[in-house]
């Protein structure tokens, strides 16, 4: 039986052409399918620029919904290099002197010189505690040989505190290694090494990690049979001190408005609202202001905003009829979904707040009144009025403690409304994405359809040209007959 590699070899019949020709006959319901795909993606694109465009104009009216963002303030500080203050919340306005005569500072002792920071000291338990030195006198002489030691001082720890316990083994009994076990043992203490350049040069240095007066530390050793390791650090204010304090604990010392303030830190709350950082003593005047600029950039973000999301619709909306024909059209002209969100937003700014006598109740009572063109526009000197006049009044508005009433939270839920799981916009989506999907799975059963038509085809072409084969070779061999018997006759 002839066998047939390639179409058209046993016809000579272009089958091959032909058979091309027919595959593209047969797929242009794909194509169709493809361009109301397209269409579609179009669609849902255009959809998610709304979407966009939607949520930063709620991220804007959010902002203004929060009765917090109307008490925004700014503060400044006379004199930097003395005090910075920043706001945590609820600053009032107003004005405060401040006065400082002392920063808070943390305890640093200084353990006597050590020839080698290897060499083997000895082991036992540290134990220390936290507190507050009182009375006695402090030797601040340099050359005195009691520099940095108490004389009838007494020392309290602090309220419920059982110090912390540092063992220092025969891997940690050199001067390096106390100071590694100290730093290891989080104890509220940092360890470190001087070098002051003497015969016995190296000295262990422990300073508090917290300021303040109550922070004063009482170091003692046990379990030490040798004496070296209470040499070094054993240190009682009230008792025997082998260490030199080269810095006392101390509070910090200001006064708010004449009032005095005592704090253990150089980070002050004294002030409502406030936070000073104590840099250095001095004097420095600290002023709280309703920050109105911040107000009215707020106002006019949302402004813009709304403004941003009209040009949105607008150009996914417009119709241009110079354009070529099919594409005069954007992907959301005559859409209704876009319409109705258009309807909705112009309705709820147009709509009156409730309020009170003197209230505020329209956008433009603040300066924000639509346009011509359906944009909205800010009159700052209106609203700049208005802030001055009845600020409680501007942020009532916007805003509410019920997190319902105002502009600002109104907007915000409506948007919500629009474009969570059951609004309009996310069904229009859920919409296209389900024809969408029911258009793939129809290109699929077109495209078996059509593989299995062409798949017909090459096998007709085939056994035509199977057929065609074997009849020219029929004819071969009965011409040669015939013209052998011609021969021999």
């Amino acid at each position: 039986m002839t066998t047939i590699s390639n179409l058209g070899v046993g016809s000579g019949l272009d089958l091959n052409s032909l058979l091309d020709q027919l595959t593209q006959s047969e797929q242009a319901p794909l194509q169709a399918i493809q361009d109301q795909e397209s269409s579609y993606q179009t669609k849902l694109s255009a959809y998610g620029q709304l979407k966009n465009a939607l949520t930063a104009f709620q991220s804007a009216a959010g902002k203004l919904g929060q009765p917090d963002f109307f008490n925004v303030t700014k503060i400044s500080s006379s004199s930097t290099d003395v005090l910075s203050a920043t706001s945590t919340t609820g600053a009032a306005p107003g004005t405060y002197s401040v006065n400082v005569t002392a920063l808070a500072q943390a305890q640093s002792l200084v353990g006597a010189g050590q020839a080698k920071e290897d060499a083997a000291i000895g082991t036992g338990s540290i134990h220390i505690d936290f507190g507050t030195i009182s009375g006695g006198t402090l030797d601040t002489d340099s050359t005195s040989a009691t520099y940095g030691k108490y004389t009838g001082a007494t020392f309290a720890a602090k309220d419920g505190s059982t110090g912390v316990d540092i063992n220092i083994d025969s891997t940690h009994d050199t001067l390096e290694g106390v100071r590694d076990a100290i730093n290891a043992a989080n104890a509220g203490v940092t360890a470190t090494i001087l070098n002051d350049g003497s015969g016995s040069p190296y000295r262990l240095v422990l300073t508090s990690n917290d300021t303040g007066q109550a922070n004063s530390m009482r170091i003692s050793v046990t379990g030490d049979s040798t004496g070296a390791l209470a040499g070094l650090v054993a240190n009682d204010p009230a008792g025997t001190q082998n260490m030199e304090q080269t810095v006392a604990a101390r509070d910090a010392k200001l006064s708010v408005n004449n009032i005095d303030i005592q704090s253990a830190s150089n980070n002050v709350s004294a002030i409502q609202g406030l936070s000073l950082s104590l840099s250095q003593t001095g004097t420095s005047v600290v002023s709280v202001q309703r920050d109105n600029t911040a107000i009215q950039d707020g106002i006019q973000a949302f402004v813009t905003a709304y403004n941003s999301l009209q040009s949105t619709a607008t150009s996914l909306s417009a119709f241009d009829p110079t354009a070529a024909q099919g594409q005069q059209a954007a992907p959301l002209t005559g859409d209704g979904v876009l319409r109705n969100i258009q309807t909705q937003l112009r309705s709820a700014l147009n709509m009156p707040e409730g309020g009170g006598q003197d209230a505020f109740t329209m956008l433009s009572d603040v300066g924000v009144s639509f346009q011509n063109d359906g944009t909205l526009s800010l009159d700052t000197t209106k609203l700049s009025s208005a802030m001055n006049s009845n600020m409680a009044g501007v942020a009532a508005l916007f805003s509410n403690s019920d997190g319902k009433t105002g502009y600002g939270n109104e907007i915000s839920s409506l948007v919500d409304n629009m474009t969570g799981t059951n609004g309009e916009l996310s069904s229009a989506t859920d919409g296209i994405n389900s024809t969408l999907k029911d258009l793939s799975a129809q290109y699929d059963s077109t495209q078996t359809t059509i593989n299995d038509t062409i798949a017909n085809y090459r096998q007709e072409f085939t056994q035509l040209d199977t057929i065609m084969a074997q009849m020219k070779n029929t004819s071969t061999y009965l011409t040669q007959q015939f013209g052998a018997m011609s021969s021999s006759g």
